[in-house]
């Protein structure tokens, strides 16, 4: 059984006789003395790191690799090698986490390995895409050149991911402090009011009586509500980590979502597109490359569609047919893949149709939040101002009679 790694503090200077300190992983502080001897470290200073219960352990989100990526294209392209590029990105990353993973990396190449094959022990952060397009890189000896097709690979990938969680986190967030809002009104504030029209002693108006019943009906039954609700979030959830037919079903009913729906069909296609082009441009075979496409889709519908369209065109179908077939691409973009066969530019096209959606994702977003603002705006007006109304209509109407 493989030994658990610890994670090491260390100070020291670099061959130059800088002064140098980050942390690095190992399984013992032996090891870690060695691993830094490698590097060209000589450490005056090494120790476990201790363990916080304040210090809250930092992920690594896909964002950090879009970035590193970057890094290692720009280092590349100065004429930096690799382990160097490397063992500088890690050393200056600010997440803790992203510093261990890439030590890791930098010891695996150091030791003689393909970075290909380095990437591979880590697949929660480098797909399958990802390292086959580093191995293609190191075949044809354009490790460089395909670095920076993988950093705007993933820069787009990260663009449109953010475009995606602004049309969806905006109308979620003002519904839950809505909702959040009324409950505390409900739960609070009208019983307070309820407490002075029992002394009023006639009857209440059928609006103020029907926020009273609501009101009482959430004290009674509110903490149940809850409960349901958390529980129903958590099933849903788990079951859509565990179950691939339920995020098959979910994908696909997500899709006819009025307006939304739109919004992730363009993107899924944004999405698929880049992939293909950036697949091409590496030089990856069709075949692989609408493999690596499908997965990369973000959808059940468009990934079913593509893994048909591979089928297809390995039987010797050309793609903007069996693309035709599936009755889920657009008549342009089936268009302009057919001219890009034609022609032997179908990269170039398929970077078109990406930045074509891409831009139409975005002006989408854009159009939705200015429509939700004011509806949204309407709706909270609407809710909060009735209860208030509800509330003080009994004491206007004892006014009128006054």
């Amino acid at each position: 059984m493989a030994k658990a790694t610890l994670v090491f503090e260390w100070q020291g200077k670099d061959r130059k006789g800088n002064s140098q300190k980050g942390e690095l992983s190992a399984i013992n502080i032996a090891e870690a003395k060695s691993l830094l001897r490698r590097r060209g470290i000589s450490a005056n200073r090494v120790r476990k790191q201790s363990a916080s219960l304040f210090k809250r352990k930092q992920k690594i989100k896909a964002a950090d690799i879009s970035i590193v990526s970057r890094q290692i294209a720009t280092m590349l392209s100065a004429g930096v090698s690799l382990i160097q590029s490397l063992e500088m990105i890690s050393q200056g990353h600010a997440n803790p986490a992203a510093r261990k993973l890439l030590s890791e990396i930098t010891d695996e190449v150091r030791a003689g390995n393909p970075l290909s094959s380095a990437l591979r022990k880590h697949p929660d952060y480098f797909d399958d895409l990802y390292c086959d397009l580093v191995y293609t890189g190191e075949q044809s000896g354009a490790l460089e050149t395909i670095y920076d097709r993988i950093a705007t690979y993933k820069e787009k990938a990260e663009a449109l991911k953010s475009k995606i969680k602004k049309a969806m986190f905006y109308p979620i967030a003002v519904v839950v402090v809505a909702l959040i809002v009324t409950t505390i009104l409900l739960i609070f504030v009208v019983p307070q009011f309820e407490e002075i029209f029992s002394s009023f002693g006639a009857e209440l108006p059928g609006f103020t009586l029907l926020v009273l019943g609501i009101s009482n009906f959430v004290q009674s039954y509110g903490i149940f509500i809850g409960i349901c609700i958390s529980v129903a979030g958590y099933l849903f959830m788990r079951a859509h980590k565990k179950s691939q037919s339920f995020r098959d079903r979910v994908d696909r009913a997500v899709l006819k979502i009025p307006v939304i729906g739109e919004i992730l069909k363009k993107a899924s296609i944004a999405r698929f597109t880049r992939t293909l082009a950036t697949t091409f441009a590496a030089g990856v075979p069709l075949i692989g490359a609408l493999e690596s496409a499908a997965g990369a889709s973000g959808n059940a519908v468009f990934r079913d569609a593509i893994l048909y369209i591979r089928k297809e065109v390995a039987g010797g179908m050309p793609m903007f047919i069996s693309m035709r077939a599936t009755n889920v691409f657009p008549d342009m973009v089936t268009q302009m893949v057919a001219i890009g066969e034609e022609s032997g530019s179908v990269e170039e096209m398929l970077s078109k149709i990406a930045t074509i959606y891409e831009a139409e994702v975005d002006d989408m977003v854009d159009g939705l939040t200015s429509l939700l603002e004011p509806m949204i705006m309407a709706v909270l007006g609407v809710v909060i101002g009735g209860l208030i109304i509800a509330m003080y209509l009994p004491i206007f109407e004892m006014g009128n009679v006054v």
